[in-house]
């Protein structure tokens, strides 16, 4: 894997660039589609082709537990699974395990919980999550880290800050020596909660690995948007400018100008997939929500400024009405709409980072956005 920036802002930290993997380039910042247990809730991997996303990104837990390990193995990987010709990158599966507080029990080596399904009992460790992405087939794999729940005690922190860069050091000292690291890159991930010295503390004994990528982990999840943007740009000003920087869980259009303009070339969420199915859209006024009974005689476009095949197509009327009518086309239709709407909101700030556009471009979706 190569990552080369091609282009900065001249006000921000925003840059643009390309991630070169053996299976084809991701133009950055980049949105990534999460496609949790091999499928993207709702759509197909037709419509993400037909949107163009340059990569999608699943669950080291999730695939373990179904459709279970043996049976990927068999199928030659998760791309020959899900017939997928673009780059996967698949998080270790420790965010999940660790918000099973009541199924788990941790340890220095690594952290046993009960599955979710069944309730039998399974272990993780540095090295058996880097194998079961062996297995998996991951373009980009993610080591096993502690992500400490917000909010937390700082020595609670400190202690996630310690065992993230013990298991770090094991997995990138695995990785080196029982893997083609050419087809499949590592990332690191940085904790350290909202402490700004354990992030400082986090990154630095991170940095000394010379790990393929950086990822941002642990923020957006409950803290105060200040806190959000101040830790955000404390850890970015740490990580290695040459490397990919990606910011783990992150999906709303502020938050992701607040991540790219400190650096962050990489995001993966939920969020815009799930607000859909719950009729929240993204428009380019901001948050649209269908199920209002303004829109049920509203027979204009969902976003007259979008061209994805939805607002072609459909009225917020149609649209309404089907969703209150319990119709699976809407999830459809909606979740298509969003997830056209992510990408072409990063193509538009990677468009802008290279014209000198960003600033406005920036203005322009905080506005669309500050009310939502």
């Amino acid at each position: 894997m190569e990552f080369r920036v091609l282009g900065r802002d001249a006000l921000t930290n925003a840059r643009r660039g390309e991630l070169i993997t053996s299976r084809g380039v991701v133009h950055t910042p980049v949105f990534m589609p999460v496609a949790t247990r091999a499928a993207v809730r709702a759509l197909g991997l037709r419509d993400i082709a037909e949107i163009g996303f340059d990569i999608i990104l699943s669950n080291t837990y999730h695939l373990y537990m179904r459709p279970g390990i043996g049976v990927l193995e068999k199928a030659g990987g998760l791309h020959r699974f899900m017939s997928c010709e673009l780059p996967i990158l698949t998080d270790s599966g420790g965010f999940q395990v660790f918000s099973l507080s009541a199924l788990r029990k941790l340890h220095d080596h690594g952290v046993e919980f009960r599955s979710h399904i069944d309730g039998s009992r399974h272990l993780f460790t540095p090295r058996t999550v880097l194998n079961i992405q062996r297995v998996i087939g991951s373009d980009i794999m993610m080591v096993l880290d502690h992500c400490a729940e917000y909010p937390v005690l700082e020595a609670e922190a400190r202690s996630a800050v310690k065992r993230t860069v013990d298991w770090a050091r094991e997995s990138y000292d695995y990785w080196r020596g029982r893997f083609d690291t050419e087809k499949q890159a590592l990332f690191a991930i940085v904790q350290g909660g909202v402490y700004e010295n354990l992030r400082v503390e986090c990154a630095g004994r991170l940095c000394e690995m010379d790990f393929p990528g950086f990822a941002v982990g642990g923020l957006s999840v409950g803290e105060p948007k200040e806190l959000y943007r101040e830790m955000t740009a404390v850890t970015l000003s740490l990580l290695p400018d040459d490397k990919p920087r990606y910011m783990m869980g992150v999906g709303s259009p502020i938050e992701m100008l607040d991540a790219i303009e400190c650096g962050v070339d990489m995001f993966d969420c939920v969020m815009p997939t799930r607000i859909a199915r719950n009729g929240t859209l993204y428009t380019s006024e901001g948050r649209l929500n269908i199920k209002a009974a303004r829109y049920e005689e509203d027979f204009s476009p969902l976003d007259p400024r979008c061209s994805c095949y939805v607002c072609r197509n459909f009225s917020r009327a149609y649209l309404r009405h089907i969703y209150r009518a319990g119709e699976i086309a809407a999830l459809v239709y909606n979740t298509y709409h969003n997830l056209y709407f992510m990408k072409n909101f990063m193509d538009e700030i990677q468009s802008a980072i290279g014209s000198g556009g960003f600033s406005a471009t920036s203005r322009k979706w905080r506005a669309a956005f500050s009310g939502s």
